[in-house]
């Protein structure tokens, strides 16, 4: 990137959070945030060594920081911790009896209804620790788990983390060829998974694809699999077991091992367009603070909260905000293993009524969908148990950020939009809920210990309202270690365009507006070259929900004769509104008067759905390749519905 981003949306629409919310907030006046976020990047030391003292630990560390070789971080080295030991042993005395886990299955009986307190999830997670350790699983050995969002999915993590095992977490919906990747380059011993689990009415056959894949990963000498759907599955004696006959009889004692606090505590693999997955490596102490402090004060936790992440387990969000984050806070998670809308639309809205739900965290995707569904599904559910919304992923459109404040808030619940990514471990730029004024579509302010700043591609911190580099400035605890084997990359990817100054490199693109809010632009490979002027995909997207007719859309660029690269839209319209050449030249005007002539899109397709990751998250690469008329290369596996590719080329002859 050569240029600046030129940013041309324009919100001006701000929310104070209540009187009432901020009286009774964990933070609750500006003054306290910037007191706090400047002591934590003026002296992170004695500010992370503080908030360290919120986590049991068996020996305190004897030095906070080290970055004495950069871009490697080491934090509380000295420090001995177990995540397993945080998040269920030390709240046994006090809250032995309440409920850490309530989970619902999609098929929705009774019988598919469980809560588990602190005690029985302890009870669950020593008995499977014992059975890894007798598959001879132990300190530093990784373990691949592979299953529907169960409560066996959390237990088979935290019985990694107690003793020392590294968990790989894979998303139960990738491919047989994704799998054999992701545990040839972990070199897992053990595979957990299910027979199945159901995703709208349908069996995924979990066990059917981890069987392909096991053809194919000579590391793995034992599969546990967990009896979810019931459906007829092949065993292999010597290697496979079932979930019920591993754990019968086996002692629930279990002692937490007492790992350095820079003990590897999961790899968790992203997805580039092509090639190698990345396995993004996080350790223990610094992870495990990142994810409990954001928790605590980005969702204003409190004792009685019912708190729901709707994301699966298999992403980043899903370790950090259903499992470590709120039970390191001895919270009430709610868990659900299925599709949003199924039996119908209003699913979520039915069960955030039924469990008295008061913090809702989802992605922009989901809101979009929900848009689309209509206002009457959740119209049918009492919803006045929620008190903070949340929103992760991926920039939120201002009228749809709108739509959740008006629509799921009533108005009164402040909504937190975070920004902040699998490599950053936890939550990283977020309004915090009693204290900010929160404007449609920003992610507002650093948290705690994150010096974020939008600069040139020179480095040099750029004035407010010019895009840029969004780039964090020092290290912080939750951040990312380095690529599993492979540090050269870890370098290459996030560090060496800012070597010189030590900047970590988000990828993202950002500007700060008149008042210092960021507002994230969308990656930085996303970024449009039209005539010379760079726009972000993520401002000609919002100008468009913002018309009534559109409930989502997604811009990119493709080859232009005269302007470079052109704006191709690719746009959902909600009920009622007609697919015509009338349509389409309204949508271009409107983009043009809301945000200028040169971001009026040169070609708007009608799709009724957008070729998304199973994330949430639009596969643009894809849509350019539409734009241009070629053929779609590279890595799919991660595509949620394979059929959306060939429904928008046969809508192009």
């Amino acid at each position: 990137m050569s240029k600046n981003i030129d940013s041309v949306l324009n919100e001006n629409r701000v929310f104070p959070p209540s009187e009432a919310f901020t009286a009774r907030a964990a933070l609750r006046t500006p003054e306290e945030y910037a007191r706090l976020h400047r002591w934590s990047v003026e002296q992170p030391e004695a500010f992370w060594a503080e908030q360290a003292e919120g986590l049991d630990w068996f020996r305190k560390w004897d030095r906070v920081r080290n970055w004495d070789n950069p871009p490697f971080a080491k934090w509380f080295e000295g420090g001995r911790i177990n995540a397993a030991f945080n998040c269920l042993d030390r709240h046994l005395a006090e809250r032995g009896d309440k409920v850490a886990i309530q989970w619902e299955g999609e098929p929705g009986t009774a019988e598919d209804r469980r809560a588990l307190t602190y005690r029985d999830l302890h009870r669950e997670v020593c008995v499977f620790a014992n059975v890894l350790k007798a598959r001879g699983v132990g300190k530093g050995d990784t373990v691949a788990i592979y299953m529907p969002l169960v409560p066996e999915l959390a237990i088979a993590m935290l019985a990694c983390a107690r003793i020392g095992a590294v968990h790989s977490i894979i998303f139960g919906g990738f491919s047989a060829p994704a799998l054999v990747d992701r545990i040839t380059d972990a070199s897992s011993k053990v595979v957990v998974t299910a027979d199945g689990g159901w995703r709208r009415g349908q069996v995924v056959p979990l066990k059917h694809i981890v069987d392909d894949a096991l053809k194919n990963t000579p590391t793995v000498t034992s599969c546990i699999v967990l009896k979810r759907t019931g459906q007829a599955v092949e065993m292999v004696p010597g290697r496979d077991v079932w979930w019920d006959a591993a754990t019968a009889g086996v002692s629930s004692e279990c002692p937490a091992e007492e790992l350095d606090a820079e003990h590897p505590l999961f790899i968790l693999y992203t997805s580039g367009s092509t090639g190698k997955p990345k396995g993004i490596l996080h350790t223990t102490g610094g992870y495990l603070l990142g994810a409990q402090l954001t928790t605590r004060y980005v969702f204003d936790l409190r004792h009685e909260d019912v708190y729901w992440c709707t994301a699966d387990i298999g992403w980043v969000t899903g370790h950090s905000y259903v499992v470590y984050g709120p039970l390191a806070n001895g919270a009430t998670v709610l868990m659900y293993e299925g599709a949003p809308n199924y039996p119908g639309p209003d699913r979520f809205w039915e069960i955030v009524a039924r469990y008295k739900v008061s913090i809702f965290y989802t992605a922009p995707t989901a809101i979009r969908a929900f848009i689309k569904w209509g206002d009457a599904e959740p119209a049918k559910h009492d919803l006045s148990s929620l008190r903070v919304l949340g929103s992760v992923g991926e920039p939120i459109n201002p009228e749809a950020w709108m739509w959740y404040h008006r629509v799921i808030g009533g108005e009164r619940c402040p909504i937190v939009d975070t920004w902040w990514q699998t490599e950053t471990g936890s939550i990283a730029i977020t309004p915090l809920p009693g204290i900010t004024p929160t404007k449609p579509g920003s992610a507002t302010f650093p948290f705690f210990g994150i010096d974020a700043a939008v600069v040139d591609d020179k480095g040099n911190e750029l004035p407010n309202g010019q895009g840029g580099f969004l780039v964090i400035r020092q290290p912080w605890p939750s951040m990312l270690r380095t690529l599993w084997g492979d540090d050269e990359r870890f370098r290459d990817v996030y560090w060496k365009r800012f070597a010189e100054q030590g900047y970590y490199l988000a990828g993202d693109g950002a500007v700060r507006d008149q008042d210092g809010y960021f507002w994230i632009l969308g990656r930085i490979d996303d970024v449009l070259n039209v005539s010379g002027h760079r726009l972000s995909t993520m401002e000609v997207e919002s100008a468009l929900v913002g018309h009534d007719a559109v409930v989502e859309a997604a811009v990119v660029g493709f080859n232009h004769e005269i302007k470079g690269e052109g704006v191709a839209a690719f746009v959902t319209l909600g009920v009622g509104a007609v697919k015509t050449d009338a349509l389409k030249d309204l949508l271009k005007r409107h983009v043009r008067d809301t945000i200028g002539a040169i971001a009026a899109p040169d070609q708007i397709h009608f799709t009724d759905s957008l070729p998304k990751t199973r994330s949430g998250k639009i596969m643009r690469r894809l849509l350019r390749d539409v734009a241009n008329g070629v053929e779609s290369k590279g890595d799919m596996s991660t595509l949620e519905d394979l059929n959306i590719l060939a429904k928008l080329r046969e809508e192009e002859d």
